[in-house]
């Protein structure tokens, strides 16, 4: 009704849907309820999470969001109100099958499809993916680490040459200084080329090949490509290579490994997960929400969103030794200071 009063009268509307004019105005005038206050909160701290992931957060990550930041709340409420506030996260498109050929085997299968490390610099994953521009393909190599799901080494270029896996391998070599750690890659051309093999060798690394034609012996390599092309490709377009390698640089170090949350470690990033593994002691105790009364602004600092309901807490009488005594509303001030009787 209030949202067509200029161009139906109050009266006419009323008569219509069954309800009194006094009854329109008295709710009309009548103050936001603490749930509708603290709901209008939540949706502020739910866009600047949502605004912080670059619109890619959904509602899980988004949970996983404010509850770092010590907010906790119910993952179904923030659902809610991502979806009246018209916030989403991104989703994937459906994978398209590669071509398959024959030919034999350049390295064993050392993974065999269980992409589980208990350690860092255990087992790596590598790929190679290709990224549109106005100005002609870019290719991007990256190495994963399995374990934290970090990208430990990355690299561009403008061919296929084997050059761009040699340098992505050398800047994870750098990085993180392995020792007997698994490499896994599809069989592409330039993963069985002599100059990789020899590299590997010199770094006392373990290559280990998938079969061809198959996307599940790299999944989670192929994982990233599909995260990469859902939170970045398929939301911009370049005009030049140089402002391709920005982005890439941008999503990757300032974005994927810092900052983004992935559901297998805990809704923790690559960096944060690592930290917090090598450092049990680095997780601070969350801060919980309160409930709203007359200055919302304040709400951050009080407990009370964590409740199940918007109901006041029910206090039952103990049953170890003592009775909770119950007061009349309106007794004498000089029984506050009486002691409760013990049951016998």
């Amino acid at each position: 009704m209030s949202e067509n009063r200029a161009v139906y009268p109050i009266a006419l509307m009323c008569r219509v849907l069954g309800v009194s004019p006094s009854g329109f105005y008295a709710w009309a005038q009548r103050p936001a309820s603490e749930r509708a206050e603290m709901d209008a909160l939540l949706v502020a701290e739910i866009r600047s999470a949502h605004a912080a992931s670059k619109g890619t957060y959904g509602a899980p990550r988004v949970h996983a969001e404010l509850a770092d930041a010590g907010i906790r709340v119910g993952r179904k409420r923030i659902a809610r109100l991502m979806r009246t506030a018209g916030l989403a996260g991104v989703s994937r498109r459906k994978a398209i099958r590669t071509t398959m050929r024959d030919g034999g085997r350049q390295a064993p299968d050392l993974v065999e499809r269980n992409f589980v490390a208990d350690r860092p610099n255990q087992l790596w994953v590598a790929d190679i993916t290709y990224i549109p521009t106005w100005a002609g393909f870019l290719y991007l190599a990256v190495v994963l680490d399995a374990f934290s799901r970090r990208i430990v080494g990355w690299s561009m270029a403008t061919t296929l040459a084997a050059q761009v896996v040699l340098d992505a391998l050398n800047m994870a070599l750098w990085h993180r200084r392995p020792n007997g750690v698994i490499h896994h890659s599809d069989q592409g051309s330039q993963y069985t080329s002599i100059s990789f093999g020899n590299r590997c060798r010199e770094a006392g690394v373990r290559p280990s090949m998938g079969s061809v034609g198959d996307a599940y012996d790299n999944a989670m390599c192929e994982s990233f490509f599909a995260t990469l092309e859902c939170e970045l490709l398929d939301r911009r377009r370049f005009r030049t290579q140089a402002e391709a390698r920005i982005a890439v640089f941008e999503f990757i170090e300032g974005f994927y490994n810092p900052r983004r949350r992935h559901s297998a470690i805990g809704y923790l990033s690559p960096i944060e997960y690592e930290r917090r593994v090598f450092d049990p002691d680095a997780r601070q105790p969350a801060i919980v929400l309160a409930a709203v009364k007359t200055k919302p602004a304040a709400a951050l600092n009080r407990a009370g969103l964590d409740r199940r309901c918007a109901r006041r807490r029910h206090v039952r009488a103990g049953r170890d030794e003592k009775m909770l005594s119950a007061e009349p509303k309106d007794g004498s001030q000089e029984e506050d200071n009486m002691p409760s009787r013990a049951i016998p």
